[in-house]
């Protein structure tokens, strides 16, 4: 974004030439960027009434606004794309590292790829209709990271929109620029972070939508996820039609009640399952240690735990069916090792039954 200074904070005497260099600067900034033309023009008139509202000695405090919405405009991906190179091999690869177990729900990950692959082969670049996959299940079952696998799988950017505790339509879809605070929703916000327009985006936890406004936030929906309209989305502060129809949706929930049937009909339910301690175990030995070790700045040789102590971890985790619980007493035992031997207190440690009150929070 651009260091600007809002025209409020201008004295009198240095308005006119603030306010006439900052008129050029948009108009650079529309002519370098590449928007569609009819937005081009739209933007660039404005620019136009403000330059006869200077001239004649008009009230310019719309400037403001206008620089919010060119800074927006010129700062999407309008054509940028991510290119693809899905490589079935190396799409197990990064999925076998990323989950444990769960073959049934790689597979149809795997068969959706496939399809993607397909469609595109038959339908070029421009344009393709994906299957909505729509990851079910408690809390910690791996639902965000299969949406993240996929992202890395395809090569694409990845980004996440929070459902917990959207309030209204207009987080989705934007508000108007003329309303004050106005700025566009949580869709083109995800859009303008990753920097292309075919993302995968992950509608997360579509099942925490406030009650009030489930109606208004499930017709939403149904436009970004029907292939026949996504392809011209209005956010009400943009104004103007963004091509979403490249974009890879992903959606997950706890569960699937308080989601509208016409929604549902547009999405391919995958329960994920609740997993047992001895796959806790495996994920938390094999899979979790390794990463908040390496996340830490530590060498996998400075400890050792032994197989009654991972027993123990799990068994902590309750009724847990996933496994945060569980990665939290893995962090909290790493946190403790690091303290350690920043400490001077050793270099390495291992974790026995008899010692493991001291390592596990």
């Amino acid at each position: 974004m651009n260091n600007y200074t809002p025209i409020s904070t201008a004295s009198s005497t240095d308005k006119y030439e603030h306010v006439t260099s900052e008129i050029k600067k948009l108009e650079d900034q529309l002519h370098a960027a590449n928007i569609p033309h009819e937005l081009w023009e739209k933007a660039n008139l404005q620019l136009q009434r403000i330059n006869l509202t200077l001239r004649y000695g008009g009230n310019i405090n719309q400037l403001d606004m206008i620089v919010k919405y060119v800074e927006w405009i010129t700062s999407l991906p309008w054509e940028a794309t991510t290119e693809e190179n899905l490589n079935m091999e190396q799409a197990k690869k990064i999925m076998d590292q990323n989950h444990f177990g769960l073959d049934a729900i790689k597979k149809r990950v795997f068969e959706y790829l496939s399809v993607l692959t397909l469609q595109k082969e038959k339908k070029g670049l421009q344009k393709f209709h994906a299957p909505i996959l729509f990851f079910v299940g408690l809390a910690g079952t791996g639902k965000t990271t299969f949406a993240k696998t996929i992202a890395d799988t395809l090569g694409r950017n990845f980004a996440r929109i929070p459902f917990g505790g959207l309030s209204s339509a207009l987080d989705l879809r934007g508000l108007s620029k003329v309303q004050p605070e106005a700025e566009p929703g949580q869709v083109i916000k995800a859009i303008r972070r990753v920097g292309t327009k075919n993302p995968v985006i992950l509608l997360d936890e579509l099942d925490r939508v406030t009650q009030n406004s489930q109606g208004e936030i499930m017709g939403v929906l149904l436009e970004l996820l029907d292939p026949e309209q996504n392809d011209h989305f209005i956010d009400h502060y943009i104004d103007f039609p963004f091509d979403l129809s490249q974009v890879i949706f992903v959606a997950t929930a706890n569960n699937t009640q308080s989601i509208s049937t016409a929604v549902m009909d547009r999405l391919e339910v995958i329960q994920m399952p609740s997993y047992t301690d001895d796959e806790k175990i495996h994920i938390a030995r094999d899979y979790i240690l390794p990463r908040l070790l390496n996340e830490s700045g530590l060498s996998p040789d400075v400890l050792s735990v032994d197989e009654e102590v991972w027993k123990h971890i799990a068994r902590l985790s309750g009724y847990d069916p996933g496994i945060r619980s569980v990665e939290r007493k893995v962090e909290s035992m790493v946190r403790i090792i690091a303290y350690k031997i920043v400490s001077g207190a050793g270099k390495q440690f291992a974790i026995t039954k008899e010692n493991a009150k001291d390592f596990i929070e």
